[in-house]
């Protein structure tokens, strides 16, 4: 009977156990999700915030901000839909004053 009951315990508190681990999963994941959503939208304020002075950057500062937006593009388009198409076209706008600049300074 003392054995019996042990074993309903054990068992109690392994499915107990095994539940609250499954449980945990979907929101780790979540958790990982929101971290690799931060990160990209802090890669684009960072570029993006760049914009108001670029007159100021060197050439290959501009360079190195046109390559930074080819690489978050790619990131860029493995959002939802919606998303994806204002960034996509905010990061365009931003990649093309970058463009613009570059091309006026080395004319000069």
């Amino acid at each position: 009977m003392k054995r019996s009951l042990g074993i309903i315990l054990f068992l109690l508190v392994a499915a107990f156990s095994l539940s609250l681990f499954f449980a945990a999963i979907p929101s780790t994941r979540l958790v990982i999700q929101d971290v690799y959503a931060q990160e990209w939208k802090d890669e684009f304020d960072d570029i993006c915030g760049k914009t108001q002075n670029a007159m100021n950057l060197s050439p290959d500062e501009l360079k190195s901000l046109i390559d930074r937006c080819n690489k978050l593009r790619a990131r860029i388009e493995q959002l939802e839909e919606s998303q994806k198409k204002v960034y996509l076209k905010r990061l365009s706008l931003c990649q093309d004053l970058f463009s613009f600049v570059l091309q006026s300074k080395e004319n000069q």
